[in-house]
Order: C-alpha cells, then sequence, then structure tokens
C-alpha cells in the first residue's frame, strides 16, 4: 500500500475506535498514528489465530486495523488507570 493509504485506513480506524473505546481521541495525528498501530496488531492477531474476513479490500483493511486500534486502546485505557490507582 502507499503511504496515502496507510493515513486514511489509520485515520478511519483510529477515529472508528475512539469513538468505540469512549474519549475524545487522541487528535489527527494521535488517531492516525493508532489506526496504523492497530493495523500491525491486528495483521498479527488474524494472522496468528488464523481468521480471514469474508470480504477483501480497503473494508477488510480498515476492520482489521479498527480491530486492532480497538485492542490497542483497551490496553491504553487499562495501563493508564493501573498507573493512577498506584498514586
Amino acid at each position: 500500500m502507499d503511504i496515502i493509504t496507510w493515513i486514511v485506513v489509520g485515520l478511519v480506524a483510529g477515529l472508528l475506535a475512539s469513538a468505540v473505546v469512549g474519549g475524545i481521541g487522541y487528535g489527527l495525528i494521535g488517531d492516525i498514528v493508532v489506526g496504523i498501530v492497530g493495523a500491525v496488531i491486528g495483521g498479527w492477531l488474524f494472522a496468528t489465530l488464523g481468521v480471514s474476513l469474508p470480504f477483501s479490500g480497503i473494508a477488510a483493511t480498515i476492520t482489521v486495523a479498527f480491530v486492532g486500534a480497538v485492542l490497542l486502546l483497551l490496553i491504553i485505557r487499562t495501563l493508564r488507570s493501573g498507573s493512577r490507582r498506584r498514586d
């Protein structure tokens, strides 16, 4: 994929994940980064579990990135709430 596609997929997945997990998001650049890192996590997770989607193309890419981004945001939220309890 070219860089523009990565940015668009990252933005869409990051925005959707922020909306699902709750919160206001991390800004434009932050949501793109969350979406791109989510794509890597989602790709690894789907490959490891042997899961494939019944559709392909950009929709499948965004779906995998979205799942990974939600997982990433849940991990970040857990780590942040855990660090607040120690204080």
